[in-house]
């Protein structure tokens, strides 16, 4: 018999990818302190989340995930949550509107702050050091001393998450997210654009509807869902030792939830069925995801869908693939038929950003937005042709007028990456090409729910 899940349980396996830190005192004393704090979410909110990714997992819903690549202390600002919460909130509508389908809205935000690293050491002119592995570890400068891992940083990224969050909660709930204030959405960059028109004129359009709806009684005044939003936060399940530290009881069902986000991910490199990534989050209540790559077979995508949700529950599993535009046709349809086959309940999602990562001829870190459009539209069509739902997107996005990817509205070259090049780790889309993505995406369910709709009626 297996032993009893406990939060620590996951100590007693093989935990890759965490920082060995100098001084085990000073740790334990950081992640005492931490699990005496407030939680950051609450176990209902988490089951509220876990409810709307069922409709997904339906097929009457599609989920949106998106954020920055690594939060950072130096980067905190409202201004920036604002803005990226802003173009999260404009592509929820451009699919709301566009597709006639309800956005489940979940923001890498709030706790993104540690990131997995292919090497452990990083040289630069000769002189090795460890990689840079997050704010919550340790500083991106390139010292001895900032690439020391400090325990004092995970405190820091509580709080950080605790503002971050409360400032969130605002937006969704203070009036922001009114839908009469769609048009102030737009931010003065994306504005002057091709698409800025595009969703100008969309917005002429949800005016005119809201007003015939203010004409029937309906109103910001009377009805939440036109003043209101639900708006999510996750991150990756990294740091186990943090995650721990924000595990607690529910005091409704007597049940384990990490408080420190709503919905966690397992990643790539962390996925090993009998590593301590998989031991802590099959013990959570929360909703959990877990990446997907090229090389998974599909009986051992069954055995880590049996590990992480059991019960075989809807909405409790999401699968973010992240194959890459030349892999995806040829690797995912197996993937879904072994699925279907043995009738497991996950929402599908896609991440087009990690598998098409590349050097550009400058030496800087890039990714075409033709390559992630390109594995968008192909998760879209094999889902298609195996009769699947394609449940979602996880992308890297931020609110600023940066330029880490080339391609797009914009049409960035690989010239002006150094323009503004501010990522502390992977190259995010910009507001203009994260629209550019939504209204691709809003064309795509709109042909699915149009096929539905006629198969439906045959």
């Amino acid at each position: 018999m297996s032993e009893p899940w406990t939060p620590a349980s996951w100590r007693s396996k093989k935990a890759i990818q965490m920082p060995t830190y100098p001084d085990q005192a000073v740790l334990d004393d950081a992640e005492a302190r931490i699990a005496k704090y407030p939680p950051l979410v609450f176990a209902g909110e988490a089951r509220n989340l876990k409810a709307k990714l069922a409709e997904v997992a339906k097929g009457e819903a599609f989920l949106l995930q998106g954020g920055d690549c690594a939060e950072s202390f130096a980067e905190f600002h409202a201004d920036n949550i604002r803005d990226t919460f802003r173009v999260l909130l404009q592509m929820a509508i451009v699919l709301t509107f566009g597709a006639a389908c309800p956005v489940v809205k979940v923001g890498r935000m709030a706790g993104q702050f540690a990131k997995p690293r292919s090497e452990d050491m990083e040289t630069i002119n000769g002189v090795s050091l460890p990689s840079y592995r997050g704010d919550m570890v340790n500083g991106m400068e390139f010292t001895p001393e900032a690439r020391i891992p400090d325990p004092q940083r995970l405190i820091q990224a509580y709080n950080q998450s605790a503002s971050t969050l409360n400032l969130l909660r605002a937006f969704a709930q203070g009036g922001f997210a009114d839908l009469h204030k769609v048009q102030r959405w737009n931010l003065s960059f994306v504005e002057d654009s091709p698409l800025g028109e595009r969703y100008r004129d969309m917005s002429v359009r949800i005016q005119e509807a809201l007003d015939f709806m203010a004409a029937c009684g309906m109103t910001s005044k009377t009805t939440a869902q036109i003043r209101e939003t639900s708006f999510f936060t996750s991150h990756e399940a990294l740091l186990l030792n943090y995650e721990q530290s924000m595990t607690r009881v529910d005091s409704l069902t007597g049940n384990w939830y990490d408080t420190s986000a709503h919905m966690l991910w397992i990643g790539e490199r962390t996925r090993q069925l009998d590593g301590a990534h998989i031991e802590y989050l099959k013990g959570v209540g929360n909703p959990v995801g877990c990446k997907v790559g090229p090389s998974i077979e599909p009986d051992e995508l069954i055995r880590l869908i049996d590990a992480l949700n059991p019960k075989n529950e809807a909405g409790r599993l999401t699968l973010i693939t992240r194959m890459g535009a030349e892999k995806i046709g040829n690797v995912l349809p197996g993937l879904i038929r072994a699925v279907e086959r043995e009738g497991r309940k996950v929402v599908w999602s896609c991440d087009p950003m990690h598998s098409n990562t590349v050097k550009s001829s400058v030496g800087i870190k890039t990714r075409h937005v033709d390559a992630i459009l390109a594995e968008v539209k192909a998760f879209f069509q094999v889902h298609k042709a195996e009769g699947s739902h394609a449940g979602g997107v996880h992308f890297e996005m931020t609110g600023q007028d940066v330029t880490e990817c080339v391609g797009g509205g914009q049409d960035i070259g690989e010239s002006n990456l150094s323009e503004r090049y501010h990522t502390h780790c992977d190259p995010r889309l910009n507001a203009t090409q994260a629209l550019e993505l939504a209204f691709l995406l809003a064309e795509q369910l709109k042909e699915e729910r149009l096929a539905d709709q006629a198969n439906g009626s045959d």
